[in-house]
C-alpha cells in the first residue's frame, strides 16, 4: 500500500514548513500541505483570543479551549476524509498534547498508510529562528521544542539544527512508498 499521509510533528520554528515545501518539490506525485497553522488561520478572529478558542500567552504558551477542540476534531476528520478520497496529504502539526494528540490523529487516520515523522530542532536554534521570523510569540519555540516529542512513536526522525530542509525532505521521501 502506498503512503497516503505524512505527519510531521515538531515545535514552533522547528523547520516543518520548509520541509513540507521541499517534500512537495521532491515527491513525484502532488501532495497537499495542511497544518495546524491552516486551521488557526481559518478560525474567526474572535476564537484566536478567547478561552473557548485558542490563545497565545505572552510567554509563548498556547492554551486551547473546548470550541477549538471541537473544530480541531472536525478538521482532523476532514483531512482524513481527503486522504481516503485519494489526496495525498502532508500534515504539519505541533502535538502540544503529546501522545494524546498523536492518538487523535491515529484514530481519525485509521487504516490509511501514514508515515510519522518527528522534526527535532535544538531549542536555542528554534528560538533564534522564531526571533528572525517575527510572526511568533517569543518563547513559543523554546517551550515546545522538547514537549511535543515526549512519548511519541515515529517511523522516522530528522533534525533541522543539523540538516537543511531539502536534505530532511529527501530523507523522508526515501521512506515514502
Amino acid at each position: 500500500m502506498m503512503t497516503q499521509v505524512i505527519v510531521l510533528n515538531g515545535g514552533s520554528s522547528s523547520g516543518k514548513s520548509g520541509i513540507v515545501r521541499c517534500l512537495q518539490a521532491v515527491l513525484p506525485d502532488p501532495w497537499l500541505a495542511l497544518g495546524t497553522d491552516t486551521l488557526v488561520e481559518a478560525l474567526p478572529a474572535s476564537m484566536r483570543a478567547s478561552d473557548a478558542g485558542i490563545e497565545f500567552a505572552p510567554d509563548g504558551e498556547v492554551i486551547v479551549g473546548p470550541e477549538f477542540r471541537t473544530l480541531e476534531a472536525a478538521w482532523i476528520e476532514g483531512v482524513a476524509a481527503m486522504a481516503r478520497a485519494g489526496a495525498r496529504v502532508i500534515v504539519d502539526e505541533v502535538f502540544l498534547g503529546g501522545v494524546d494528540s498523536q492518538k487523535r490523529w491515529q484514530k481519525a487516520l485509521g487504516e490509511l498508510r501514514v508515515l510519522w515523522v518527528g522534526v527535532r530542532c535544538d531549542s536555542a536554534v528554534a528560538a533564534g529562528r522564531e526571533v528572525a521570523r517575527g510572526d511568533r510569540v517569543i518563547g513559543m519555540a523554546a517551550s515546545q521544542a522538547d514537549v511535543v516529542h515526549r512519548g511519541m512513536v515515529y517511523d522516522l526522525e530528522v533534525d533541522t539544527a543539523h540538516a537543511e530542509s531539502m536534505e530532511c525532505a529527501r530523507i523522508i521521501a526515501a521512506d515514502v512508498s
